[in-house]
């Protein structure tokens, strides 16, 4: 049998292609390999977006950003993480097993206390959520980038404490209520830079989204800051290497030293490029959002169903059932 492999996305904004080479593109790549659940992590989004109309909108359009990009719902179970209520009942039976000190170390409080930032109790607590999200399906593996392999090992700790108290299990005992999942980091996949050479990511405003237009495509690309001091703009060239082959882009970066239009130009041809079929698919699958939402809702269904079967367990491994 194939081993369980989930990841979720929080539906806070458009794609951008940092998402796509960090981590969309594997999610398909990966899915012949694995058993595969995709949720819409919508509960993890309530903790930055509380707008009812704009999360159900943005929930719909990360469905259609992933069928768009090849995720096929024969292989992969996509589905939005509010159609398995069954994963905040059993946030809640871990919180009971977990520390204030032990959530305070987790990264996203500690760099929000360090900005100052008054911490809401589902930010504090989004590490168990995610846990439970990680738990309840008997996921295998999680894939992550390096910088979140903190969300895996809270999960793994988390299942053994309950595997200790509640089964009086010990490691790699077959009886334990949870399995330990292990993160597979995407050793391939480095930091993609956004126009402005820090991180891509949608908080700095920096990002190149998926599925946009020629003239969206042609501004922002100019709008790359460049290092004048430099014969190489190294943050085009970092944005270029994701589209061609090292050699043939390092011969072009040589033959055009210091001509930056010419080189972004050349960024703009090979974005288009990419960027055609992927949005034409799109459109297509955005002209009935009810197959979308019914794929959802099979989705969900299928994902409820694996919950609901671990969490009669943990009922009666509680005392509650």
């Amino acid at each position: 049998m194939k081993k369980i492999m989930l990841s979720g996305v929080k539906p806070t904004g458009r794609s951008h292609i940092g998402n796509y080479f960090g981590a969309m593109k594997q999610f398909v790549d990966l899915q012949d390999e694995y058993e595969s659940y995709i949720f819409i992590a919508d509960y993890h989004a309530l903790t930055t977006l509380q707008d009812a109309e704009e999360l159900a909108e943005n929930s719909l359009n990360v469905a259609l950003d992933y069928l768009a990009i090849g995720l096929d719902p024969q292989k992969t179970t996509l589905f939005k993480q509010s159609d398995v209520p069954e994963v905040c009942e059993l946030a809640w039976i871990f919180n009971c097993l977990t520390t204030v000190p032990y959530l305070e170390r987790a990264h996203a409080y500690k760099d929000a206390v360090a900005k100052g930032k008054e911490v809401s109790v589902g930010t504090f607590d989004y590490p168990m959520l995610m846990a439970a999200d990680i738990l309840i399906q008997d996921s295998d593996v999680v894939p992550v980038g390096a910088d979140q392999k903190q969300h895996v090992e809270y999960a793994r700790d988390t299942a053994e404490k309950f595997n200790r108290v509640f089964d009086k299990a010990k490691v790699g005992d077959f009886s334990q209520s949870f399995k330990l999942p292990t993160a597979l980091i995407l050793e391939n996949v480095k930091t993609i830079l956004g126009i402005d050479g820090q991180k891509m990511s949608k908080s700095y405003g920096n990002v190149i989204p998926l599925f946009i237009g020629d003239e969206e495509i042609r501004r922002l690309v100019m709008s790359i800051v460049t290092d004048s001091g430099s014969g190489l703009p190294k943050n085009v060239f970092a944005i270029h290497s994701l589209f061609r082959d090292q050699k043939s882009l390092e011969a072009l970066y040589e033959e055009k030293q210091g001509k930056y239009q010419h080189l972004k130009e050349a960024l703009i041809a090979d974005l288009t490029i990419f960027m055609k079929p992927l949005r034409a698919k799109r459109e297509v699958l955005a002209r009935d959002k009810n197959v979308v939402r019914e794929i959802l809702k099979i989705g969900g269904a299928r994902a409820r169903a694996r919950a609901a079967k671990k969490m009669e367990l943990v009922r009666r491994k509680i005392g509650i059932s």
